[in-house]
């Protein structure tokens, strides 16, 4: 395997764990409104994220400087053809970093509602728009010679995008709903599992379109099928679990979901990394998109040392604050 393509599959990755861990805090802040009964419920499901849902965005910032450094024609040709959708993805999650953090500094509930919403509209439009963003990757947008977008926002509202979308936004939210589950007890807790059995079939029936749409764009690749194939059996074992009350391996099962889809989708992908949908002549590979072998040599001794690291630390990070939170210690804090 050469550099290049060993850099895709690490950029791949490192989306997986961004999908995988932010995902479920997409989840988190979009189920307020549905499981949120009082102050004291919502406070319970954000102290769930509570301590690792800035770690969990680290993932993006990484993904992205790993982009921009392997493969800057790519990154220059997404984030100048996506500039709106992404700018709307950086301002959602600015807007819930904050609300996380001025929610609890007063008691007046107008206060901590506006900042509910900013939470749940913080949680919705980035769990929406990067599954717009990635289908529209994978389909294909028009670009000219010099490798530059030349459609404009309306054209990546398209239906494969909008039910990309719609899929992510499903994924996330039934993976942030079984989170709730696995980490808080009582009422709260069979609340979420009773509305993660309702998504789930719901899920299944958008992500199976989905998949079966993105299998004719793949060209039926048998690799693709394969992990589209796996990710769905997973999705099922994922709601049938939660059906049965095991939240920790249900929530496990869907985690491995989002990882086996966005791994499918950068196989329908490869060996592009923007394809071309007006002339495929234009298309960006991984061959004249990426960096000089001693740029992807350098990083890749680097992603060697630290890549280890950060995943160690992230799950002694999930290790410290295991155990589930209950309405008893939000009272308890409180007095």
């Amino acid at each position: 395997m050469d550099l290049p393509t060993l850099w895709f599959w690490i950029v791949a990755f490192l989306f997986v764990g961004y999908f995988v861990l932010d995902g479920f805090d997409f989840g988190v802040g979009m189920a307020l409104p549905f499981l949120g009964k009082d102050d004291v419920d919502r406070r319970v499901m954000i102290n769930t994220i509570g301590p690792v849902w800035d770690l969990n965005e680290t993932w993006v910032i990484v993904a992205g400087a790993s982009l921009f450094a392997a493969f800057p024609e790519w990154y220059a040709t997404l984030f100048s053809g996506f500039y709106l959708a992404l700018l709307l993805i950086l301002v959602a999650l600015i807007l819930r970093g904050v609300s996380f953090e001025y929610r609890h500094q007063r008691p007046d509930s107008r206060w901590k509602s506006r900042f509910d919403l900013m939470i749940i509209v913080g949680s919705a439009v980035p769990a929406l728009l990067w599954g717009v963003a990635f289908a529209n990757i994978v389909q294909g947008v028009p670009l000219d010679s010099g490798h530059n977008y030349t459609g404009n926002l309306l054209d990546l509202l398209n239906p494969y995008a909008l039910l990309g979308g719609l899929t992510t936004l499903l994924l996330f939210f039934t993976h942030g709903v079984l989170f709730i589950a696995l980490k808080t007890d009582g009422d709260l807790r069979v609340r979420a599992r009773r509305l993660a059995a309702r998504a789930g079939l719901v899920t299944i029936i958008v992500a199976a379109a989905f998949l079966v749409w993105t299998a004719f764009i793949a060209a039926f690749s048998p690799m693709y099928l394969l992990l589209a194939g796996l990710a769905a059996l997973a999705l099922i074992a994922s709601w049938i679990l939660n059906t049965r009350g095991t939240e920790g391996w249900s929530f496990g099962f869907g985690a491995a979901t989002i990882a086996l889809a966005v791994l499918a989708l950068f196989t329908a992908l490869f060996p592009d990394v923007m394809p071309a949908s007006n002339d495929p002549a234009n298309s960006l590979t991984i061959a004249n998109a990426s960096s000089t072998t001693y740029t992807l040599t350098v990083m890749s001794w680097t992603a060697l040392i630290f890549l280890p690291l950060i995943v160690a630390y992230q799950a002694w990070t999930y290790w410290v604050f295991r155990k589930r939170v209950t309405r008893e210690h939000i009272t308890e804090a409180a007095h």
